[in-house]
C-alpha cells in the first residue's frame, strides 16, 4: 500500500510532464505544416543537374 503512495504522484508528475511537452510543441509550431515534410521527401533536388528519364 505504501508503494501506491509513491507511484501515484510519480504517474501524475509524468503525465503532467508529457502534457506540458505536448502543449509546448503546439505553441512552438511543431504541428503547423503536416504535409510539408511528407511532400519534401518526394522532391528531387540535385544541385540543378537534370536527371535522365528512368526506364521501367
Amino acid at each position: 500500500m505504501t508503494t501506491l503512495a509513491y507511484l501515484i504522484p510519480v504517474a501524475l508528475f509524468l503525465g503532467a510532464l508529457g502534457l506540458s511537452g505536448f502543449l509546448w510543441a503546439l505553441r512552438s509550431g511543431q504541428y503547423d505544416d503536416l504535409d510539408g515534410a511528407a511532400e519534401r521527401i518526394l522532391i528531387d533536388r540535385d544541385d540543378g543537374a537534370e536527371n535522365p528519364p528512368r526506364s521501367k
